[in-house]
Parts: structure tokens; sequence; C-alpha cells
């Protein structure tokens, strides 16, 4: 299984908009792509230096083949949807990962 994190840095001003647009509508739409079987949305507790909320989006995948399709059918108009609501008042960057093994108490 993979793990597709996207960590956000938005803006104070925009804050509580971004969320409530990534939880009603963002997220919903990456999910309904059909590459991915859940999300986690997390608030970064450790605060910026240049201010900003900070956010990690993990998306779960269960191959690199279907995150490598994301990127190809889905990607571009997902984030291109993002920066034309928020313009550049938040930054994003995107790590992939692979999950190695799952405990649970």
């Amino acid at each position: 299984m993979i793990i597709y994190n996207v960590t956000v840095n938005v803006d104070e001003n925009i804050h509580k908009d971004w969320v409530n647009w990534m939880q009603e509508t963002h997220v919903p739409e990456v999910l309904a792509t059909g590459k991915f079987t859940k999300a986690l949305m997390s608030e970064v507790l450790v605060k910026e230096d240049l201010g900003g909320v900070t956010y990690s989006i993990q998306y779960t995948c269960d191959s690199s083949e279907l995150l490598l399709k994301y990127y190809q059918e889905d990607a571009q108009r997902l984030r291109d949807a993002v920066a034309k609501k928020f313009g550049d008042k938040f930054g994003v960057f995107r790590t992939e990962m692979k999950i190695v093994k799952e405990f649970f108490k």
C-alpha cells in the first residue's frame, strides 16, 4: 500500500474557507477518482516560522500503479481547481510513502 501525502501551509486569512472546501469538495473529489481507498486530514501542531496553518492530507492507495494513474488522469485537474479557488494563499509539497507494516493496539 502507498500513502500519497500532501502537506499544505495555508494563509491564516483563508484558513477556515480552505478547511471547509477541502472537507466538503476537494477530498471527496480526490476519493471519487477511485484511485484511493481512504483519506486522513490532520493539522500539523508545530507552528511554522513563516506563519499560516499547516495540514497533512494522507490518501491511501493500493498500488504505485494506481497512484501513477491518478497523476496521469486526475492530478492536474484537481490541483488546478485548488489554485483557481485559493490563488497563491497556500504552499504545498507532496510525498509518496510505502507502508511497511501497520500496528494496532
